[in-house]
Parts: C-alpha cells; structure tokens; sequence
C-alpha cells in the first residue's frame, strides 16, 4: 500500500550514527512543514507491549457506565479520568463528539512539587477499580511513548538547526496525556453534522496515535482536500499540535483532522498528547526569526497554553 502521508523509520533518532540521525531529521522537518502529518516506524515499542493496552483498554469501556463515572473527568481539576460520550466538543458549534475517552497523566509521586504545591495539571491519576492491571499496563505505554517523543523531538531540534538536546531542559516533566478512546459506530447515513472528533488542530508539541483495527481518521492537505490515515501494521500516525508550531514560529504548521467511525463496530485508538513542562517558555525559537520572519505570538508557558484550549474545548459542557 502506498501511503498518502510520508512513512518515517524513527531508528537512527539517538543511535549515535550522526548522519543517520540529520537524515532522519530532515525526512520529519520536511513532513511538518509539508504535511504536519506522518507515520512514524523503527519506534522500538513492541506489537505485544501495544496490543495489551489496547485489550485493557476495551475491558475498561467495556465496564458499567456507574463503574466509569466513578472516575469521571469531572472529578478532577487535573485533565484525568473518564470522558462519557458526547461530553467533548471540539467544534463547540456541532454536538458533542461521539467518543468515550480515559485520560491518563504523568504519574506523579507524593512530594513531587507540582503536586503539593497544586499546580495545574499536577493532580493525581484516577485509576479504576477493574480491570485487573490497569494501571500497571498504561504506565508501562505512557513510558514508552514519552521516549519517543523525546527522541522525536531530537529530530526537531536538529531540523531546525538548534543542538540536539535543546529540547530536553523543556520536556523532562511533560504536560503529556495518554488518551484512550472508543468510538460507536456512526449512526445512519452521515452528513457532516456528527463527528467522532470533529475537525480540529492539537494543542501540544507532537501526537503518537495508535489506531488500533479500525481506521477512521481523516487529515486535511495543505490544498483542502481531505485524505485517509488507514492503519499501517507497526507504524503509529504522529502529528505536529499547535504548541510546537508557536514555538516554531510557523515554521512548523499543524494540520487539521476528524474522525468518523464509519466501520460499523466500535473503534478503539490511542492518542499520546505530549505538551512541554508546565513552566516551559513557549516563544519563538532563535532560528525561527529574522528580521524578515518577526515571532508571530506573544510568550506563554505550556500550562498557560494547555489551559487556554482545554476551556475552550470543554466550555459549551459548562454553559448547559
């Protein structure tokens, strides 16, 4: 199968081979200006180590509806827990999406500073009763994907010609969330009024998105035109968010996207969000300005940021 979004091997990231390493670099920073869109392979993460979180997954949505709101989303001030369906809206002038999601953040121990000192995004994990090794299974992925955002990020430092590590002081702590979802299949004939996720751009750095068995994702071109992301066996989708592009001055242009599950059985995927450090300074970049080219955004933080697009998404919920 030829594939409409560049197919990436993400190997020689931190292999040592230097050359390798600036090929690779490239062949991403070429993708996140063209496309904002890429599969990325030679991740490292195992087929068995993805296909258990995906069954523990389903044994979670597969739970009582009582079982999931006991950790809902709505009791916690951190971004954690369990989203029902259509409690979401990424286009706030559409319904609310027809997705249930569980959101997962950095695990976090008992003194960790953020969290005594009850910054936001710094809360607590809410972990389900059932089922058995839940918990265990999803930090074991959310570790795996924060290496390969780390590595991933090597790339775009290198890309956009600032050291490889330049990054790394600024994403030690990520913001990151893993997002698990379950999609029902459409209903009826489908007229653009309903959305799995409704088009919308990322908020954060980069996106790994496993997409289980089922495709169902859609990415809109440079040119408008709205194209298939059909799964690739061992290759996730990964895509550039709206953070990396301020940080990047425009240089790097996120992409807009949807979903709708078309398949006629419940889809399963899951999304990595991975944002920088909460006190990260997000402003544009050295290499990214010139007096041609002035920063086109005002300094922010990665938890100024995150929160700015987190209320707005939530927003219509609130108000009724």
């Amino acid at each position: 199968m030829t594939a409409a979004l560049p197919v990436i091997d993400l190997a020689a990231l931190g292999s040592g081979d230097a050359a390798a390493e600036r090929r690779t670099a490239a062949a991403l920073g070429q993708a996140c200006r063209e496309t904002g869109f890429f599969y990325a392979t030679g991740h490292g993460i195992a087929p068995a180590r993805i296909a258990a979180t995906f069954a523990a997954a389903r044994d979670f949505f597969d739970r009582p509806l009582d079982d999931k709101l006991a950790v809902a989303i709505t009791r916690s001030r951190h971004n954690r827990g369990y989203v029902p369906l259509a409690a979401e809206a990424l286009d706030p002038a559409r319904p609310g999406d027809a997705k249930e999601c569980f959101n997962i953040g950095r695990e976090l121990a008992p003194d960790d500073p953020g969290l005594r000192a009850g910054r936001p995004f710094h809360g607590p994990n809410q972990w389900p009763a059932a089922p058995t090794g839940f918990r265990a299974i999803m930090l074991e992925y959310f570790a795996a994907m924060q290496r390969v955002c780390e590595r991933l990020h090597r790339g775009f430092a290198l890309d956009l010609g600032l050291a490889a590590d330049h990054f790394a002081p600024f994403i030690d702590r990520p913001l990151a969330t893993l997002r698990l979802l379950r999609y029902p299949p459409h209903p009826g004939a489908f007229d653009g009024s309903l959305w799995g996720a409704a088009p919308h751009t990322d908020y954060g750095n980069v996106t790994i998105l496993a997409q289980g068995d089922e495709s169902g994702l859609q990415v809109r071109r440079r040119d408008g035109t709205w194209i298939d992301a059909p799964v690739i066996a061992d290759a996730f989708v990964c895509n550039i968010g709206d953070c990396l592009m301020r940080w990047s001055n425009d240089v790097y242009v996120s992409t807009p996207h949807r979903v709708v599950n078309r398949a006629g059985r419940l889809r399963h995927s899951m999304a990595f969000f991975f944002d920088p450090n909460d006190d990260a300074p997000v402003e544009c970049l050295p290499t990214c300005r010139s007096d041609e080219r002035p920063p086109r955004y005002a300094p922010t933080t990665g938890a100024a940021y995150l929160k700015e697009r987190l209320d707005a998404t939530y927003a219509f919920r609130r108000e009724g």
